[in-house]
């Protein structure tokens, strides 16, 4: 895979890089929810970017301490897995 770094700034953004991610990994999004023991449904609200309190007020806090998520993909068969 190639190497994948992104900054977030909303959940949306985040539910991007986690499902270009997923792709690039070549896993469904039943293969990402059985591995992570939640639905799929779950994974899908995810990378939709669906709004949750947490993720509100995650980046409301960021942005009033003017910070941002940064995704960098690593490699998940090393040895930091």
């Amino acid at each position: 895979m190639a190497d994948y770094r992104s900054t977030v700034r909303s959940a949306e953004a985040l539910g991007g890089a986690i499902a270009r991610l997923r792709f690039e990994r070549g896993l469904t999004q039943e293969d990402l929810a059985e591995a992570l023991g939640v639905s799929r449904r779950y994974i899908y609200e995810i990378e939709s970017g669906k709004p949750n309190l947490f993720a509100l007020r995650l980046f409301e806090a960021l942005r009033e301490l003017g910070a941002h998520l940064e995704v960098v993909a690593v490699d998940v068969d090393g040895p930091d897995r």
